[in-house]
């Protein structure tokens, strides 16, 4: 088996730290609250959605869930916005009805995802978090970015750019078997098996953060193929990125939090 890049390992430790500062909080009277707006009930939106609430529950931060709809979306997120008893806002993507154009209505101040461009999105960021927690040198190594995306493949590739890294970015006309060339890829492109064995070289580093439902269940952009393979260094199929994005949302909310009392 392929060794592993565990992400809920990594944010075990983490979380432990974050209970006790939600402890502290509490202590000055304050109760951290984390408010996530979706309009849809796409399995995979759901189980995200699920996850962020026991993560709440776990270290004591209140997590409020809010459905809304091409109605009614710009008066809830507004109330919410004002809200001084929410330190934090996600809007769960993909919306399905509610226009992305909705994002822009978070304030600064408490868009915890990252969405509004402004900063690094939770994802990239844990993305970044997984590769350096487990000693990969990326400055020192060839890096692959498949899909431009809102949460992952844009933000990480500005934030790659921007640091210096040698990043490539690879969309939907690239020619896929070029990533042999590669040390590290990171593909998040929500299309189930479309990384094969055959475009990764001996000893590469793959993160998987692609995300779909097929049949009600949720799968990732890696082929069955590649996870046969013993030389890779894989994300699992869970605990990768998912566990220490969550981490870093609730981070997020901790931070925003402290700046807002």
């Amino acid at each position: 088996m392929s060794e592993k890049l565990n992400g809920k390992e990594l944010a075990s430790f983490i979380k432990e730290r974050q209970a006790a500062q939600v402890r502290s909080l509490k202590g000055r009277k304050i109760q951290p609250k984390l408010a996530i707006f979706y309009d849809n009930d796409n399995p995979v939106i759901l189980k995200y959605i699920s996850l962020k609430q026991q993560y709440g529950d776990d270290i004591g931060i209140e997590v409020e869930t809010i459905k809304f709809n091409k109605d009614n979306a710009e008066e809830l997120l507004k109330k919410s916005a004002k809200d001084k008893a929410t330190q934090g806002i996600i809007v769960q993507l993909p919306l399905k009805e509610v226009d992305n154009s909705i994002l822009d209505l978070i304030p600064l101040e408490k868009d915890v995802d990252g969405l509004r461009e402004q900063s690094d999105t939770a994802t990239a960021m844990a993305i970044h978090w997984l590769l350096t927690g487990y000693g990969v040198e990326l400055p020192k190594l060839k890096l692959a970015v498949v899909g431009r995306g809102k949460l992952v493949g844009r933000p990480l590739i500005k934030m790659w750019t921007e640091s210096g890294y040698d990043v490539t970015t690879f969309g939907r006309d690239s020619n896929l078997h070029d990533l042999i060339n590669f040390d590290v890829i990171v593909t998040a492109t929500g299309v189930p098996g479309v990384i094969t064995s055959d475009m990764l070289k001996i000893g590469a580093t793959v993160v998987d953060a692609g995300t779909a439902s097929e049949d009600g269940v949720i799968k990732g952009d890696l082929a069955e193929e590649v996870r046969e393979r013993e030389d890779l260094i894989l994300t699992p199929k869970i605990g990768g990125v998912g566990p220490l994005t969550v981490t870093m949302l609730f981070e997020r909310v901790l931070q925003a939090c402290e700046k807002q009392n």
